[in-house]
């Protein structure tokens, strides 16, 4: 149990890390160029993070907190499962329902980024909070194996 309660706290930090990197550089370092040349720079970046890597990271969170959740034994299991409800609606439900449809309407060629850098970003900081919430869960549901 308390390897898997460690796996689903580094995959919680790494999500985490991934989503406040993007707020806190590279969309800022977008914003600061041409937006033809950041709109085509987060083009590519849309594409490549399309990776196992990213869905190990994106699914395994919640899927291992949730786990987590019923392996681990009381009140310890109640962080898990909170860690992967906040997960679940905070990342998965807002990267499916906005994130992810904005990066299609960017490569579609049906929005500016002047447009969508703000409103992308302003999701994404949402995203990341979320994340670091159940990052932190899943270090309280730790104290409690």
């Amino acid at each position: 149990m308390l390897i898997l309660a460690l796996i689903t706290l580094l995959l919680h930090g790494a999500l985490t890390g991934l989503f406040y990197t993007f707020s806190m550089s590279v969309m800022p370092g977008l914003n600061a160029i041409e937006p033809a040349q950041a709109e085509e720079a987060m083009r590519s970046i849309n594409r490549k993070i399309l990776n196992p890597w990213l869905y190990l990271v994106f699914l395994g969170s919640p899927i291992a907190a949730l786990v987590a959740g019923f392996l681990a034994p009381a009140p310890a299991s109640l962080w898990f499962f909170a860690a992967a409800g906040v997960n679940f609606v905070g990342s998965f439900l807002v990267t499916v329902a906005i994130n992810v449809p904005m990066n299609n309407a960017l490569l579609a060629g049906n929005m500016t980024f002047k447009d969508y850098s703000p409103r992308w970003t302003a999701f994404n900081t949402l995203r990341t909070v979320a994340c670091a919430a159940g990052l932190v869960l899943v270090g309280v549901g730790l104290t409690g194996l």
